[in-house]
């Protein structure tokens, strides 16, 4: 993913409340959310080529995602998928801080990422570009292609908007749409300078990208309540630029096991 919002224990009737926005070229094959034949507890989209996942989250109330970090560097293009982390979590038993702290032993396998990972109770992160594992603190947290709560403008500006409808009694979903929908580019001088020019931190800058070969492909929205009964969105677009997508949505409630 490249945009995540987030609210732990932010709201009177949810625990939990993500919403991420995943951004990839628009001819790489993918599977939308869906419970994994192999795996029929997880719910999550999937990358065809790699087999891994931007987020998911189990029956039991497991859940991760990945966001690339952005760098100029080049790397080997044998470097095993970063959504394969996020996968290979879901799969696991280890709780999100036994996860991440065997990971922090092989992070440099990868290109530069960022995982969440634990339950609808406990999140965990990490980051292979500073290899410290945190437990996120209840509040509002924000993560693009950097690290967590850096506060580039399209993270700053959708947790103001996210907190925004947290202050009414229900959250409306179509606001959380509206949220990772939002097309506005930064003034320049707002933009992060991550090392690959000013043409395409602009591209890049806005919550929804709309570019020619690149840009948003799924916005997914997870509500978890204080009864454990998850509501799963996901909006899928072909090419953000048309506009058209198709819904999916998805109910349960956490069984442990």
């Amino acid at each position: 993913m490249c945009l995540i919002l987030m609210a732990l224990d932010c709201h009177p009737k949810y625990k939990l409340i993500i919403s991420g926005n995943r951004d990839e070229f628009y001819d790489r094959p993918t599977l939308p959310a869906h419970f994994w034949a192999e795996d029929p507890n997880i719910l999550a989209g999937m990358d065809i080529v790699k087999q891994g996942t931007w987020t998911g989250i189990t029956t039991a109330g497991r859940f991760a995602a990945v966001t690339v970090f952005r760098e100029p560097k080049s790397y080997p293009s044998n470097m095993p998928s970063r959504g394969l982390l996020a996968a290979q979590y879901l799969k696991s038993r280890e709780t999100g801080e036994e996860f991440m702290s065997h990971l922090v032993n092989r992070g440099n396998l990868y290109k530069g990422f960022s995982l969440l990972a634990g339950d609808v109770d406990t999140i965990y992160y990490l980051s292979n570009r500073e290899n410290i594992v945190r437990k996120l603190d209840k509040g509002l947290h924000g993560l693009s292609n950097n690290l967590l709560d850096v506060p580039w403008p399209k993270v700053t500006r959708g947790l103001q908007s996210l907190s925004e409808c947290l202050a009414h009694e229900e959250v409306n979903i179509a606001d959380i749409w509206n949220i990772m929908a939002n097309r506005d580019i930064p003034e320049d001088r707002e933009l992060p300078d991550t090392g690959i020019g000013i043409e395409l931190e602009r591209l890049l800058g806005s919550a929804f990208i709309t570019g020619s070969k690149y840009g948003t492909r799924a916005t997914t929205v997870i509500m978890v309540d204080r009864h454990n009964r998850v509501r799963f969105w996901e909006r899928s677009f072909e090419n953000p630029q048309s506009g058209q997508h198709t819904d999916a949505y998805y109910e349960f409630m956490i069984s442990p096991g």
